[in-house]
């Protein structure tokens, strides 16, 4: 029997001091083949320097990361690799073809002009191929770093906040691709301060407060009931103690009482509200 596939990215036990400073505490997180995992956590939470050590530009203090199984800091691993940083610049002089070709050098990409015009329809930025990015407006630039990250095919992306200066336009071309690339099978690990996106977008979600791993799972597995709103003739009622299970005694014992019935919704809190209160226990 073959043995299963190594996951896209793993960590375990992963650590890192800097000084006096303990940036992580030991995570563990795996990220699947054709998996989206959101990366949430407060400023100072140790999200950006897990990014660097799947990286390879920062070694853990103890513990281990791997991409497809390889070290990070491995050529292999760094083929396997997209990365979309936060705060990154690319030359203004550039067109948006120029700098894909440059970045094509870089990683050491064979796919020529065919791979740039692929991945600039992917974005869609094909009808500015030649435009100088000093001229685009930031949610075009950002498009545009997602195509770079894209070069050589990597089997996982890395990315941070991607959709934080799009418009919901450029935001809802973000989410279909990253659709598209869950069916290539691509491994995304999101680091993002838009809970809704998230929330949209990913199979499962990893919180991390102070450099530590406190809670993971699928976004509906992290929020949990909160009632039953029911709208009848008289207004909108919560009973917030209701569940699914009680939707028809509640409906029936309305009807039975002359009201007519328009809408009924299961409440739920959202992740956002789930997030703050992981985040304030850990906290406390």
């Amino acid at each position: 029997m073959a043995p299963a596939p190594a996951p896209a990215l793993s960590v375990r036990g992963l650590a890192k001091q800097y000084g006096a400073v303990e940036a992580l505490k030991g995570v563990d997180l795996e990220v699947n083949k054709g998996e989206l995992v959101g990366l949430l956590g407060p400023n100072g939470a140790g999200k950006s320097t897990l990014v660097k050590i799947a990286c390879g530009l920062v070694r853990p203090t103890t513990g281990q990361a791997a991409i497809n199984g390889e070290p990070p800091f491995s050529a292999k691993a760094r083929r396997s690799l997209g990365y979309l940083a936060e705060l990154f610049r690319f030359p203004g002089w550039y067109s948006a073809v120029e700098l894909l070709a440059l970045h094509q050098r870089l990683a050491r990409s064979d796919g020529g002009a065919t791979e740039r015009q692929a991945l600039l329809r992917l974005v869609g930025l094909e009808d500015a191929a030649e435009r100088a990015i000093e001229t685009m407006s930031k949610g075009m630039q950002q498009r545009l770093g997602l195509a770079q990250a894209l070069i050589g095919s990597p089997d996982l992306l890395l990315l941070d906040e991607p959709t934080s200066a799009l418009d919901p336009a450029g935001r809802r071309t973000v989410r279909q691709l990253l659709e598209e690339l869950r069916q290539r099978g691509v491994a995304v690990l999101l680091n993002s301060h838009l809970l809704s996106e998230v929330e949209l977008v990913c199979d499962r979600v990893a919180i991390i407060s102070g450099g530590r791993l406190v809670a993971q799972g699928a976004p509906r597995d992290l929020t949990r009931a909160r009632g039953v709103e029911i709208e009848t003739d008289t207004g909108r009622h919560v009973h917030a103690e209701a569940t699914r299970e009680d939707v028809p005694r509640l409906v029936a014992d309305l009807v039975h009482k002359g009201e007519s019935v328009y809408e009924v919704r299961l409440l739920r809190t959202t992740l956002e509200e789930s997030y703050l209160e992981v985040v304030e226990e850990t906290d406390e």
